[in-house]
Protein backbone atom coordinates (compact mmCIF):
# COMPACT_ATOMS: atom_id res chain seq x y z
CA UNK A 1 0.00 0.00 0.00
CA UNK A 2 1.36 3.39 -1.68
CA UNK A 3 1.54 6.36 1.48
CA UNK A 4 -0.78 8.27 -1.22
CA UNK A 5 -2.98 6.03 -1.06
CA UNK A 6 -2.59 5.68 2.87
CA UNK A 7 -3.46 9.24 2.72
CA UNK A 8 -6.74 9.44 0.33
CA UNK A 9 -8.07 6.63 3.14
CA UNK A 10 -7.45 8.74 6.04
CA UNK A 11 -8.09 12.05 4.15
CA UNK A 12 -11.63 10.62 2.83
CA UNK A 13 -12.56 9.02 6.61
CA UNK A 14 -11.33 12.65 8.31
CA UNK A 15 -14.39 14.30 5.75
CA UNK A 16 -16.78 11.29 7.32
CA UNK A 17 -15.93 12.24 10.86
CA UNK A 18 -16.79 15.99 10.10
CA UNK A 19 -19.84 15.01 8.42
CA UNK A 20 -20.99 12.97 11.03
CA UNK A 21 -20.16 15.41 13.88
CA UNK A 22 -22.25 18.08 12.23
CA UNK A 23 -19.49 20.25 11.17
CA UNK A 24 -20.54 20.06 7.14
CA UNK A 25 -23.53 19.47 5.66
CA UNK A 26 -24.64 18.37 2.20
CA UNK A 27 -21.80 19.14 -0.61
CA UNK A 28 -20.28 22.38 1.26
CA UNK A 29 -16.62 21.81 3.35
CA UNK A 30 -13.13 20.68 2.51
CA UNK A 31 -10.24 19.01 3.87
CA UNK A 32 -6.72 18.76 2.44
CA UNK A 33 -3.10 17.53 3.39
CA UNK A 34 0.58 18.80 2.40
CA UNK A 35 2.30 16.03 0.49
CA UNK A 36 5.56 17.96 0.04
CA UNK A 37 6.16 22.07 -0.79
CA UNK A 38 4.15 21.77 -4.59
CA UNK A 39 1.67 19.32 -3.71
CA UNK A 40 -1.75 18.45 -1.78
CA UNK A 41 -4.44 16.19 -1.46
CA UNK A 42 -7.38 17.67 -1.24
CA UNK A 43 -11.37 16.52 -1.35
CA UNK A 44 -12.64 17.39 -4.75
CA UNK A 45 -15.90 17.49 -6.51
CA UNK A 46 -17.41 15.45 -9.55
CA UNK A 47 -20.73 15.25 -10.92
CA UNK A 48 -21.28 12.52 -8.92
CA UNK A 49 -21.24 14.07 -5.56
CA UNK A 50 -23.28 12.68 -3.04
CA UNK A 51 -21.43 15.34 -0.36
CA UNK A 52 -18.77 15.07 2.10
CA UNK A 53 -20.55 12.44 4.60
CA UNK A 54 -20.14 9.99 1.70
CA UNK A 55 -16.01 10.78 0.50
CA UNK A 56 -14.26 7.85 -0.69
CA UNK A 57 -11.03 7.60 -1.44
CA UNK A 58 -11.51 8.25 -4.97
CA UNK A 59 -12.77 11.47 -4.06
CA UNK A 60 -9.13 12.58 -2.76
CA UNK A 61 -6.94 14.01 -5.30
CA UNK A 62 -3.50 14.67 -6.03
CA UNK A 63 -3.12 18.57 -7.53
CA UNK A 64 -0.49 21.32 -7.05
CA UNK A 65 -0.01 24.16 -5.25
CA UNK A 66 -1.54 26.33 -8.59
CA UNK A 67 -4.67 23.92 -8.56
CA UNK A 68 -3.61 21.80 -11.83
CA UNK A 69 -3.34 17.82 -11.25
CA UNK A 70 -0.05 16.58 -10.19
CA UNK A 71 -0.44 13.67 -11.94
CA UNK A 72 -1.93 12.25 -15.16
CA UNK A 73 -5.32 11.22 -14.74
CA UNK A 74 -6.17 13.07 -11.38
CA UNK A 75 -8.31 15.49 -12.43
CA UNK A 76 -10.16 13.55 -15.02
CA UNK A 77 -14.27 13.86 -13.81
CA UNK A 78 -13.14 16.21 -10.92
CA UNK A 79 -12.84 19.50 -10.06
CA UNK A 80 -10.99 21.17 -7.36
CA UNK A 81 -12.88 23.54 -4.49
CA UNK A 82 -13.59 26.80 -5.74
CA UNK A 83 -12.08 28.03 -2.37
CA UNK A 84 -8.74 25.97 -2.75
CA UNK A 85 -6.94 29.20 -1.82
CA UNK A 86 -7.86 28.57 1.78
CA UNK A 87 -5.50 25.63 2.19
CA UNK A 88 -2.72 26.99 -0.29
CA UNK A 89 -2.92 30.04 1.51
CA UNK A 90 -2.78 28.52 4.89
CA UNK A 91 -0.20 25.95 4.08
CA UNK A 92 1.86 28.49 2.66
CA UNK A 93 1.97 31.29 5.60
CA UNK A 94 1.99 28.16 8.15
CA UNK A 95 4.61 25.87 6.80
CA UNK A 96 4.77 23.95 9.76
CA UNK A 97 0.81 22.85 9.35
CA UNK A 98 0.46 19.87 6.97
CA UNK A 99 -3.04 19.63 7.31
CA UNK A 100 -6.30 22.34 6.37
CA UNK A 101 -9.91 22.03 7.26
CA UNK A 102 -12.69 24.18 5.84
CA UNK A 103 -15.43 23.62 7.55
CA UNK A 104 -19.05 24.98 8.19
CA UNK A 105 -20.20 24.12 11.86
CA UNK A 106 -23.63 26.54 12.54
CA UNK A 107 -23.09 26.61 16.02
CA UNK A 108 -19.85 28.16 15.27
CA UNK A 109 -21.35 30.70 13.19
CA UNK A 110 -24.30 31.32 15.01
CA UNK A 111 -22.04 32.52 18.05
CA UNK A 112 -20.23 34.46 16.36
CA UNK A 113 -23.17 36.50 14.40
CA UNK A 114 -24.96 36.77 18.09
CA UNK A 115 -21.81 38.49 19.07
CA UNK A 116 -20.60 35.90 21.19
CA UNK A 117 -16.64 35.75 21.62
CA UNK A 118 -15.75 32.66 22.29
CA UNK A 119 -13.99 32.12 25.44
CA UNK A 120 -12.48 29.04 27.63
CA UNK A 121 -15.54 29.16 29.96
CA UNK A 122 -14.49 25.77 31.12
CA UNK A 123 -11.73 24.36 31.78
CA UNK A 124 -11.43 19.77 32.41
CA UNK A 125 -14.86 19.30 30.24
CA UNK A 126 -12.34 19.59 27.16
CA UNK A 127 -9.34 20.84 28.16
CA UNK A 128 -7.75 20.78 24.86
CA UNK A 129 -10.79 23.19 23.93
CA UNK A 130 -10.48 25.68 26.84
CA UNK A 131 -6.79 25.86 25.54
CA UNK A 132 -7.71 26.67 22.18
CA UNK A 133 -9.63 29.46 23.31
CA UNK A 134 -6.96 30.97 25.91
CA UNK A 135 -5.72 33.39 23.51
CA UNK A 136 -8.41 33.97 22.17
CA UNK A 137 -10.45 33.03 18.60
CA UNK A 138 -9.34 34.88 15.87
CA UNK A 139 -12.34 36.16 13.09
CA UNK A 140 -11.66 36.93 9.27
CA UNK A 141 -14.80 39.23 9.14
CA UNK A 142 -15.50 39.05 5.39
CA UNK A 143 -18.55 36.26 4.76
CA UNK A 144 -16.97 36.25 1.37
CA UNK A 145 -16.37 33.18 -0.61
CA UNK A 146 -12.62 32.87 -0.70
CA UNK A 147 -12.12 31.76 -4.29
CA UNK A 148 -8.65 33.90 -4.84
CA UNK A 149 -5.42 34.05 -3.38
CA UNK A 150 -6.07 37.63 -2.43
CA UNK A 151 -8.82 36.75 -0.36
CA UNK A 152 -7.29 33.42 1.21
CA UNK A 153 -4.25 35.96 2.05
CA UNK A 154 -6.87 38.28 3.87
CA UNK A 155 -7.85 35.36 5.60
CA UNK A 156 -4.70 33.70 6.88
CA UNK A 157 -3.52 37.73 8.19
CA UNK A 158 -7.24 37.79 10.09
CA UNK A 159 -6.08 33.96 11.92
CA UNK A 160 -2.74 35.62 13.42
CA UNK A 161 -0.47 32.53 13.02
CA UNK A 162 -3.16 30.72 15.07
CA UNK A 163 -4.81 26.99 14.03
CA UNK A 164 -8.19 28.11 13.76
CA UNK A 165 -10.01 31.15 12.86
CA UNK A 166 -13.58 31.44 12.03
CA UNK A 167 -14.78 33.18 8.93
CA UNK A 168 -17.92 35.32 9.48
CA UNK A 169 -21.14 33.98 8.02
CA UNK A 170 -19.47 31.14 6.37
CA UNK A 171 -17.60 28.54 9.05
CA UNK A 172 -14.12 27.88 9.91
CA UNK A 173 -10.38 27.27 8.98
CA UNK A 174 -8.46 24.97 11.15
CA UNK A 175 -4.77 24.30 10.16
CA UNK A 176 -2.53 21.50 12.09
CA UNK A 177 0.57 18.84 12.07
CA UNK A 178 -2.11 16.53 11.27
CA UNK A 179 -5.69 15.81 9.60
CA UNK A 180 -6.62 14.22 12.87
CA UNK A 181 -6.05 17.47 14.31
CA UNK A 182 -7.23 19.62 12.15
CA UNK A 183 -10.30 17.75 12.91
CA UNK A 184 -10.35 17.40 16.42
CA UNK A 185 -9.98 21.39 16.80
CA UNK A 186 -13.35 21.48 14.79
CA UNK A 187 -15.09 19.62 17.08
CA UNK A 188 -13.67 21.09 20.25
CA UNK A 189 -14.64 25.01 18.90
CA UNK A 190 -17.90 23.61 18.00
CA UNK A 191 -18.48 22.19 21.57
CA UNK A 192 -17.30 26.00 22.73
CA UNK A 193 -20.04 27.39 20.64
CA UNK A 194 -22.50 25.19 21.67
CA UNK A 195 -21.87 25.89 25.12
CA UNK A 196 -21.52 29.51 25.26
CA UNK A 197 -25.19 29.41 23.09
CA UNK A 198 -26.80 27.11 26.10
CA UNK A 199 -25.33 29.88 28.64
CA UNK A 200 -26.87 32.10 27.21
CA UNK A 201 -30.39 30.84 25.85
CA UNK A 202 -30.41 30.09 29.77
CA UNK A 203 -29.85 33.58 30.79
CA UNK A 204 -26.56 32.99 32.14
CA UNK A 205 -23.26 35.16 31.46
CA UNK A 206 -19.93 33.72 29.61
CA UNK A 207 -16.98 34.41 32.06
CA UNK A 208 -13.61 32.95 31.56
CA UNK A 209 -11.93 30.14 34.19
CA UNK A 210 -9.98 31.80 37.07
CA UNK A 211 -6.00 32.25 35.67
CA UNK A 212 -5.18 30.01 39.02
CA UNK A 213 -6.93 26.90 37.35
CA UNK A 214 -4.54 26.97 34.48
CA UNK A 215 -1.60 25.37 36.39
CA UNK A 216 -4.13 21.82 37.15
CA UNK A 217 -5.22 21.70 33.30
CA UNK A 218 -2.37 20.06 32.06
CA UNK A 219 -1.86 19.32 28.46
CA UNK A 220 -2.77 15.92 28.47
CA UNK A 221 -0.37 15.15 25.59
CA UNK A 222 -1.08 13.52 21.43
CA UNK A 223 -1.77 10.06 22.93
CA UNK A 224 -5.19 11.30 24.45
CA UNK A 225 -5.91 14.22 22.59
CA UNK A 226 -5.45 13.25 19.43
CA UNK A 227 -4.74 9.46 18.67
CA UNK A 228 -7.31 8.04 21.54
CA UNK A 229 -10.20 11.05 20.28
CA UNK A 230 -9.17 10.46 16.85
CA UNK A 231 -10.21 6.11 17.32
CA UNK A 232 -13.51 7.20 19.15
CA UNK A 233 -14.47 9.56 16.61
CA UNK A 234 -13.58 6.45 13.73
CA UNK A 235 -15.56 3.95 15.79
CA UNK A 236 -18.35 6.51 15.38
CA UNK A 237 -18.98 6.09 11.98
CA UNK A 238 -17.35 2.86 11.68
Amino acid sequence: MTDLHEQRGLLARACRVAAARGLVDGILGHLSMRVDDERLLIRCRSDTDSGVAFTQPSDIRLIRFDGTEAAAGELDGYRVPNELAIHVETLLAQPHQRAVAHLHPAAVVAADLAGITLRPIYGAYDIAGARLARDGVPVYERAVLIRNPLLGKEMVAAMRGQPIVICRGHGITSAATSVQQAVLQAISLDALAKMSLRVRAAGGSLHDIDDRDWDDLPDLGPGFNVDAAWRYEVARIE
